[in-house]
């Protein structure tokens, strides 16, 4: 029988050692796409339509570790509204020590955007995704937009890019990221976006915590996409909470 190598309990990780378990490449020259998502044993992602009825103690704390390493936070519109995002709120000093180290962060502690992917531009510019944000989030759009609402949503504080005419490809998405310096790109849903940038070959790394539950109900999954695709993944680490919550770290080969 093989021993499983790489796995490591989580109340022997103090902050920082759980940081480099979650540590970016160093010297990145472009974009490095992570998702981090959460489902049930049985392979539910949201309990009542949101993710939050899974998320025990441990995934709360990977969900704030991989906010503080990250340069920009992307999110569908669907997700935005379905979980009422609002901005993201790290602790500066964390992101300050992070960069410090070469895993990630910020050298002056200032808070990742959140991006939302939206052909439409069809958010509420009251919303807290704006009135809670510390940064100005980043609104990417098509040239089909309503004006109107691109210019509401600008008057909100929000930076519009338009990435495409009627829908936003993967990769022209990711290069709005890189033509800012964006780098470190944490994906947080959902499905139909990580699916999309899935299939399209853009994502490194999926951050997967399976929560100690079981859910049922006729739920979906974290991924779709308009087909199937094979894309091999190389375990990286498994860190086990006392709970039975399995966090893994899982990198394209």
């Amino acid at each position: 029988m093989q021993r499983i190598h790489n796995v490591t309990q989580l109340a022997d990780l103090d902050p920082d050692a759980l940081a480099r378990c979650y540590a970016y490449p160093r010297q990145l020259d472009g974009p490095w796409v992570r998702a981090n998502f959460v489902s049930s044993i049985d392979g539910a992602f949201t309990v009542d339509g949101v993710s939050e009825g899974l998320g025990t103690e441990a995934d709360k704390t990977v969900f704030t570790l991989l906010r503080e390493l990250a340069d920009v936070i992307v999110i569908g519109a669907g997700t935005l509204r379905a979980e009422n995002y609002g901005g993201a709120h790290p602790d500066p000093q964390r992101r300050i020590a992070h960069h410090r180290h070469g895993i990630g962060g910020h050298p002056d502690g200032t808070a990742p955007p959140i991006a939302v992917v939206t052909a439409s531009a069809a958010i509420d510019p009251a919303s807290k995704f704006f009135t809670d944000a510390e940064v100005a989030p980043l609104v990417v759009t098509t040239s089909h937009a309503d004006p109107k609402q691109i210019s509401a949503l600008e008057d909100a504080g929000a930076q519009v890019v338009v990435a495409g005419e009627a829908a936003i490809m993967p990769a022209a998405l990711i290069r709005v990221f890189a033509e800012r310096g964006l780098h470190r790109v944490l994906c947080e849903g959902g499905p139909h976006l990580f699916g999309q940038l899935a299939e399209a070959g853009l994502v490194d790394e999926l951050c997967l915590t399976t929560a100690p539950m079981l859910v049922g109900g006729a739920g979906g999954r974290i991924s779709l996409s308009a087909s199937t695709f094979d894309r091999p993944m190389a375990r990286k680490q498994l860190v086990l909470a006392e709970d039975g919550t399995v966090l893994a770290r899982w990198a394209r080969r």
